[in-house]
Formats: structure tokens, sequence, C-alpha cells
């Protein structure tokens, strides 16, 4: 599936439909009156959060959303049909953006959640609706209101509990593919990964989501690599996992270039709960992994976990540390294997 986090997409609510001049005509009623319809309204454009979607391609080969128009009002007092609305199925985390790209006219984060982003129109009042007792034939009707039109920016912010940071080839894809089942493309080359990728994690009974980004450079937010747009996807995040290439000449440079990115992109991510990894240790030797550890404590001011995502070394201490640090109400219980069923007694 290809994958896009940011589509413009062009919107119109429905007109609402004309009112009706008529007037009731039948044999040996001299009088009959007015008798002309209201007109229809017209359709809304509507959003929906729906289950199964974890990206906006569909908005890449259909940009244009009209409503339809309301019918207009018809003689014997008929109302005009109402038009039909139009609904746009977005993933969760999808925030709606104004034409400016910055004004922030919805988040939507719950399965089902629905917004009425353009009203249709209200069809015209027909002449029926203007009788009166000193005015019995009127013979005037109102025009239905005129639809909404305008553009808005759908753009796509991952929902995970946990957010993979770090230069490219620091083994985020590698740990992702070791303690899930989500499977990366993994190379020896920088930029392997070029879209996120989303993947469930367990540990001590309790799973919780993990998100892995493209690398992040020096010069990111300026534009330098693949940019800092991907860290919009782990804002939604409880806390990061920053992960160090352990092989790397200066790993305390390495940590201080992914700390200023973050700085430099703003927001909450800077102040992010933040857990740091010395990655790759399975190819360096004791002494090594004693001195970067050290200045990377030193750096960081905290507790630096040493692992390897190819051998498995050291992954379910980062996993507990990840799960002490995401609040209760955010991971879920796995399904106890068997469940009672084994200490039920067993019937025919």
């Amino acid at each position: 599936m290809k994958f896009l986090d940011l589509a413009k997409v062009y919107i119109r609510s429905g007109s609402g439909g004309n009112g009706c001049v008529s007037f009731r005509r039948e044999k040996y009623i001299e009088f009959g009156g007015p008798d002309g319809g209201d007109g229809g309204r017209g359709g809304d454009v509507v959003i929906e959060v729906v289950e199964g979607l974890n990206t906006l391609i569909d908005f890449r080969y259909q940009q244009h959303f009209f409503a339809k128009n309301g019918q207009p009002g018809m003689g014997n007092q008929r109302t005009g049909k109402s038009g039909d609305d139009i609904v746009l199925r977005v993933p969760v985390g999808t925030e709606v953006l104004d034409e400016d790209e910055e004004t922030v006219i919805a988040d939507m984060t719950e399965v089902g959640e629905r917004l009425v982003i353009a009203k249709g129109g209200n069809g015209g009042f027909g002449n029926l609706h203007f009788k009166t007792a000193t005015n019995q034939a009127p013979r005037r009707a109102n025009s239905g209101q005129p639809g909404i039109e305008r553009v808005i920016w759908l753009r796509l912010k991952l929902i995970a509990d946990v957010g993979l940071l770090g230069l490219p080839n620091a083994g985020k894809s590698t740990f992702l593919a070791a303690t899930s089942n989500a499977r990366p493309k993994i190379a020896d080359y920088p930029f392997t990964t070029l879209v996120p990728n989303l993947g469930v994690v367990g540990v001590d009974n309790v799973e919780f989501v993990v998100a892995d980004i493209p690398g992040l450079i020096e010069g990111a937010h300026e534009g330098r690599g693949l940019g800092d747009t991907f860290l919009g996807h782990v804002e939604r995040c409880a806390v990061l996992l920053h992960l160090i290439d352990g092989t790397a000449e200066d790993v305390v440079k390495d940590y201080e270039t992914i700390v200023g990115e973050l700085e430099a992109y703003g927001g909450i991510l800077a102040h992010k709960p933040r857990i740091t990894v010395l990655n790759k240790i399975d190819a360096l030797l004791d002494e090594e992994r004693e001195e970067k550890r050290a200045a990377l404590e030193e750096a960081s001011g905290g507790t630096v976990y040493e692992m390897s995502g190819v051998a498995k070394d050291g992954v379910t201490q980062v996993l507990r540390a990840l799960k002490a640090e995401i609040g209760a109400d955010r991971y879920r219980q796995k399904a106890a294997e068997g469940g009672d069923e084994e200490n039920e007694p067993w019937q025919p």
C-alpha cells in the first residue's frame, strides 16, 4: 500500500433547490390558491473516521468532492428532494486544516467521529409559504441558498505509543522487526525507510504500538535528507525511543544532532520523555561499550540502555523501560493464552 500523509482536497456542498410558484387548477374550483412547494436542502460534505485505513492515498486520485444539489419545489405542495451527502473517509489521526495549511479545523482521533465540513444550502420557500390573509395569491418564491465551496488540507499523524528516532542506519527498522510482526525494509544503506511503519510490540502481557519513521540528519529542519515532516507522526506518542548507532565514531555528536533537530522542529517533541539506547553492541568490544555508554550518559544526563536488535540482546529491558513510561490507559492487556477454558470442567 502506498503511503500519503498530506492531501489537498476541493469540496463543495450542495445548493438548495428553488421554491416553486404554482396555483391549484381544478375544475369547479374558482380560487384554488397557491400550492408551490419548497426546494430541497443541498447535501453536506462530511468527513468520517473509519477503521482499516493508515494512508490518505485515495485522495491522490480524487481531489474534488461535490455534494448533490437539492431539487426545486413543485406544484401540488410538493417539496423538492434533498441532495445526498458526500462522505470523505479518513484514517484515525487525521487533522483537517484550512487552505492556509496552518489553521487546524479539527483533529479526528476516534473511530466513528464525524465532522460536517461544509453544510448544504437551505431550500427556497415556494409561494405557498407567502400566503397571508391580505395576499392570498402571492406570485413570488425564494431561490435556494448556494452551497459552500472551499479548499482544505488533510494531514495524517499516525497514532502510536512509542516513536523511534535516530540517524539513518541506526537500527530503527531492525528493532521494529525484532519486536513485532511488522516487516519493514532493512538494508545497509541510508534512508532505507522512506515512509513510517507501525508495529504492535508485546512485553509482560501488555501490548503497545511503535512507530518507525525515516531517519533524521543534521539540517533536516532546513529540508536536508527527507526533511523533518515525518516527525509529525510521533507527536502523539507518549515516549520517544532514541537509538544511537554504537559503531559510529562519535556517538555524542549523533545524539546531539537528533536533539538539535527536535528542538528546531519545535512544539512538544523536545519536551517528551525520551529513552536513549546504544544500539549494535554486538559489534563492539566491552571496553568500547563502556566508554561510549559513559559518554552518552554524560551528554544526556540520564540512563543509557544497551541493546542489539539483531542479536536481541537487551531488547526486553528496553521494552520494559518503554512500558514504564507509557501510561496504563494507553496499552492493552494481551488475551491470556488458553484463557479460563482449561479450568472449566469437561462437558460433552
